[in-house]
Formats: structure tokens, sequence, C-alpha cells
């Protein structure tokens, strides 16, 4: 994706984190052999999609974030490790990290905070563009990686899906509208996360999962994104035939992130009418 292309395809601050991950990928280049090693070294890979597969339940995914653009500061002062543990007993399936540093407040050190005291699937949530950040992730520990359709071509996501797979990692794919749906199953994803948020205006609709579902294959896993602020939400979504939700900032601004946890798993899913 040249700077070009990002000026006028992507929203403002889209654009601007994009420019910024390309540069912190040129400090990436001379680490190749560094990356490669700790890849190849890292801890056994947990299962993300089949940990998202609960029989007749909705799935929780449960986010670690400070902050992020669209929202400002969040949870500034958080521990990864005692707010992931209070997710994992609280009955999440996985967990999503945010490791990016200027706009989240992220890191890999994060990742590798909860890595250590979790034994759930981790997804490193952060702008995945080359093989090098797949390294980077499996090296800290990440379980699987966030593609966004909006930032990368199909041949990209086919490119990055296998090098993913190659490392035993999972990837979740991420759409917001039926062309990039379309885009994602073509290029071979197995987990497709569908965001309620526009990335161009930061509203979120729900019904943006539920008018899309039905255009997924059957053996798709669908993570419904953004917007999921209620258990009669989850239950809404799962009534549709939703795999799992990914919520994060409904869950940080409560007084006990663990008990808003709770609040959102054990829904029921409902049958899916799929492609």
């Amino acid at each position: 994706m040249t700077e070009t292309q990002e000026s006028r395809t992507l929203p403002g601050i889209l654009a601007r984190i994009v420019r910024d991950k390309l540069l912190e990928l040129e400090a990436l280049r001379p680490r190749v052999r560094e990356l490669e090693i700790a890849a190849g070294q890292g801890l056994p890979v947990r299962d993300l999609r089949a940990a998202l597969r609960r029989p007749g339940e909705v799935a929780l995914i449960a986010e670690c974030k400070r902050r992020s653009p669209g929202a400002g500061e969040i949870r500034p002062e958080l521990d990864p490790a005692e707010l992931t543990g209070s997710y994992e007993a609280a009955g999440a399936a996985a967990l999503s990290v945010l490791t990016d540093a200027p706009y989240f407040g992220g890191s890999l050190e994060d990742l590798r905070a909860v890595r250590a005291s979790t034994t759930i699937p981790i997804l490193r949530k952060d702008f995945t563009l080359h093989p090098l950040h797949l390294l980077e992730a499996r090296g800290a520990g990440a379980d699987a990686v966030l593609l966004i359709v909006r930032l990368l071509d199909q041949s990209m996501i086919r490119s990055l899906l296998d090098e993913a797979r190659g490392l035993g990692m999972s990837a979740l794919v991420e759409a917001h509208d039926q062309r990039e749906l379309v885009t994602a199953v073509e290029a071979g994803a197995t987990i497709v996360g569908i965001n309620n948020r526009d990335l161009a205006t930061f509203a979120s609709d729900l019904d943006t999962t539920l008018k899309l579902l039905d255009q997924l294959p059957q053996g798709v896993v669908v993570v419904s994104e953004s917007g999921i602020r209620t258990g009669a939400d989850v239950a809404r979504l799962g009534a549709g035939g939703v795999d799992a939700v990914l919520v994060g900032e409904t869950l940080l601004r409560g007084e006990d992130p663990g008990r808003v946890a709770a609040s959102l798993c054990g829904h029921a899913k409902g049958a899916r009418v799929g492609a």
C-alpha cells in the first residue's frame, strides 16, 4: 500500500496509523533473524477458532486496551495480567490485547504479561501489514492476529493468512460491509469479524452484523465487534447465530470489568442461515 493509496482510500486517522506502522516496519527489517528465532521458540499456540466454537453459546473475546483514537482515555492505569485474569475467571473464551503504543497505549510487553498469566487464546490486536508483524506477534506469545480488510487487498490477506498458518497461528479477518466480507471469504478466512463501527464516522450499529450474517459460509466462525454494551445485545446477536463477540470499552469502563464480562458470557447461540 503506497502513501497515495492510503490518503485516497482511508479516513484520516487510519491513514496516519498506517503511515506510522510502515515506519515501525522499517525498524523491524534489520531484526528479521532475531524475530524468526523468537517465533520458532515461542510458547505452544492456543487454538482461537476452537475456543470460539462453543456449542449453543456465544463466546466472549474480552479486550485489554488503555485508550483509543475514538474514545480517548479509557482505563490508562490498567494492569494487563490482573485485568485479563479477571476476564478468564468470568468465563471469557479468548483475550484481545492491543499492542499499538501511540494510539492505544499498548505494547508487546502487555501481551507477554497476559500470556504468562492466562491459559486462553490471545489475539494480538494491532495493524498487521507484513509477515514481520506475524513473526513479532508469535515471538511475543500471540496465538492469533488481526487482519483488517480495509487496509489490505485480497492477495495480501491470502498471503498473510498462509504465513500465519505456517506459524501455527489463527487470524481474525475484519470486515465492515458486503464488499469487504466477500474479500475476506475469498481470501480464505475461517474466522471473520464483522465490525459494527464505521471506521470513517466511528458510528456503531449492531444491525451491521445481523444484515451480513447470512452471507457467510456455515464453516466460518463469525465474531461481532464494537457497540456491544449489554447482555441483551449479546443475546440478540446470538439469536442470529453469531459465534462470538469482541468487547472492549464496555468492559473497561465498568467499575469491575470481570463482573461486566461475566454478564456478557453464557448467552444462547441460535442456528445461523449461511451461504
